[in-house]
């Protein structure tokens, strides 16, 4: 009998990181996935052949020798759903870049045909090489998702870019790029820029105006396009969840704060998503000091200034063929203000959404209607938010400029 479950091949380079693929082989397995984990033969330096059986329940090496009979050279990637290299080293990313087939996972890259992710992990000095950027390039020219390393401690006392992504989130790689099938990653070379979460007004030190919005849904959206191919900058407004494999996290407090962040990043980027919960006003005035409660009488009224408002400045400002997506969370009237609002605001796509108690914020689950500038409406029914995140990716290629065929 054939074995239904999701047959994924996890590649695993010779870096001290690969201590951390033994978490995402337990998250996949644990999730229902067929795991064979192929190693180089250095990678069995950290981490022995014995953990990786014992973890995935199939034997393991690192030789094309072995196995002969079974052809496990071309076996293993043709069938594989899912090709996911982690870590992967400088130097086996330009062992695959140049398609040398020298062991049993160079050889497994060559003959997959199912989507192929490799998560990078070096010392930030060989990751920023231009040779190393050459080999990325490369591979993701050819259709392979590789995703951005993470910034901060890497061996020994350095510090900077060139981490491996926490297994929990190369897990949500793993995941949305297995959804997606065989389909090819359609945001491969643009770059993307998302705002998340919810901001804070300060009134003083202790207090601030603010909203419910957590980023589960733009934190949806950036992991969901780094799966579809895409460099993605995240402007996250007090989000407290980690940071998406792959996603460049800019973290702000207030909306001008947001704005700054939003503006800089939109430079060159080929779609804008403002997920985030915008406080439309802020305090005309800040108190350097805590408002003390005055026995017997009534606290002074905090007087409000209108906030700027991005998604109208990022609509009407000069920006070629960039898509724009704004997000309305409305509560009466749902869509009738969902279409005002797309009116005055002068974006491509708006994504409507009705919240309140149990509803949209703070909750795995989101349901929604997209409007379109020319009148068009698809509906989203409930489900989880990388459901609507695909809608609204969907919809985002569609209005994308062609990129020139590369000679």
């Amino acid at each position: 009998m054939t074995d239904p479950r999701p047959r994924v091949v996890l590649g695993v380079g010779a870096g001290i990181a690969a201590y951390k693929a033994c978490e995402l082989l337990r998250r996949l397995t644990e999730s229902g996935h067929d795991v064979r984990v192929v190693p180089t033969a250095d990678a069995l330096r950290f981490v022995g052949a014995a953990t990786w059986e014992a973890l995935s329940g199939h034997p393991v090496s690192s030789q094309v020798w072995d196995d002969v009979d079974q052809v496990a050279h071309v076996r293993l990637g043709k069938e594989a759903d899912l090709v996911f290299v982690a870590p992967a080293t400088a130097d086996l990313l330009a062992r695959a870049a140049h398609g040398r087939a020298d062991d049993l996972l160079t050889a497994t890259l060559l003959t997959a045909r199912c989507p192929v992710v490799f998560a990078p992990a070096m010392h930030t000095e060989m990751w920023e090489h231009p040779a190393t950027q050459d080999n990325v390039a490369l591979l993701r020219s050819r259709g392979a998702i590789v995703v951005e390393p993470a910034t901060g401690r890497l061996t020994g006392a350095d510090t900077g870019p060139g981490r491996l992504p926490e297994p929990a989130e190369l897990f949500e790689v793993a995941r949305r790029a297995l959804r997606r099938g065989r389909r090819a990653p359609d945001l491969a070379g643009r770059h993307v820029v998302i705002s998340a979460g919810g901001t804070r007004e300060a009134i003083d030190p202790v207090r601030f105006i603010g909203n419910r919005s957590s980023g589960l849904q733009g934190y949806a959206l950036a992991r969901t396009a780094v799966a579809r191919g895409a460099r993605v900058t995240v402007v996250a407004a007090n989000v407290a969840l980690p940071d998406p494999a792959g996603a460049r996290v800019v973290r702000v407090e207030s909306a001008a704060q947001m704005r700054a962040a939003v503006l800089e990043a939109a430079a060159d980027a080929d779609a804008v998503v403002m997920a985030a919960a915008v406080a439309d006003f802020r305090p005309a005035d800040y108190r350097d000091s805590k408002i003390k409660k005055v026995p017997g009488a009534e606290p002074e009224p905090i007087a409000l200034v209108k906030n700027p408002d991005i998604l109208a400045e990022l609509s009407a400002r000069p920006r070629g063929d960039q898509v724009v997506v704004g997000f309305a969370a409305e509560t009466d009237d749902v869509l009738a203000a969902g279409r005002e609002k797309l009116a005055r605001k002068g974006c491509d796509l708006l994504v409507v959404n009705e919240v309140g108690a149990d509803l949209a914020f703070g909750r795995p689950d989101n349901a929604a209607v997209v409007l379109t500038a020319d009148g068009a409406e698809t509906p989203v029914p409930r489900g989880p938010k990388e459901d609507l995140a695909d809608v609204v990716w969907d919809l985002v290629v569609e209005r994308l400029e062609p990129r020139p065929a590369t000679p």
